[in-house]
């Protein structure tokens, strides 16, 4: 009689023992998973902080730019074959190749493209032009595309074609 006492015992211990192993289990799955997710969630944000990071020091440049482009615009007829001022010349060429390579593209404003709102702000308008469609006339400030957002807007003048 005593055996047949002993056997559901184990029976049981067994079950409950098999019962604590899937339990565990779970537990070590779930752990697992949340722990994959807290991977994916923290190399998420550092790369969306290393964006922004990048994305700020950019539009701090930016006018930098602007002002090197404009003076070499305006270089005077007597100084287009000076040595210094094509090397400033030079400078604006650099400048567009080292922002290429950190996936900063200019927004295409030339004239006669089509007015895109989520590319262009519109900051002059010809009222008097006629035509079904808006195009830039003429484009005031370049805007810049950072991979594939664009960080600032081209300032252009619009008319109708």
């Amino acid at each position: 009689m005593t055996k047949q006492q002993d056997q559901p015992t184990e029976d049981t211990q067994d079950e409950t023992l098999q019962q604590q192993v899937a339990d565990l289990t779970l537990d070590l799955q779930r752990t697992r998973a949340d722990f994959e997710n807290y991977r994916k969630r923290t190399e998420a944000e550092k790369t969306s902080a290393r964006s922004a990071g990048q994305a700020a020091a950019i539009l701090k440049l930016l006018p930098v730019i602007d002002n090197i482009e404009r003076a070499v615009a305006h270089t005077p007829e007597d100084l287009q074959d000076n040595k210094w001022a094509q090397g400033v010349a030079g400078l604006v060429k650099n400048l567009d190749k080292a922002l290429e390579a950190l996936s900063l593209a200019r927004i295409n404003a030339s004239p006669g493209v089509e007015f895109d709102p989520s590319l262009h702000e519109a900051i002059q308008f010809e009222e008097d032009a006629e035509g079904e469609k808006e195009v830039i006339a003429e484009q005031l400030q370049p805007g810049y595309i950072l991979n594939g957002q664009p960080i600032r807007h081209a300032m252009v003048k619009v008319t109708r074609q």
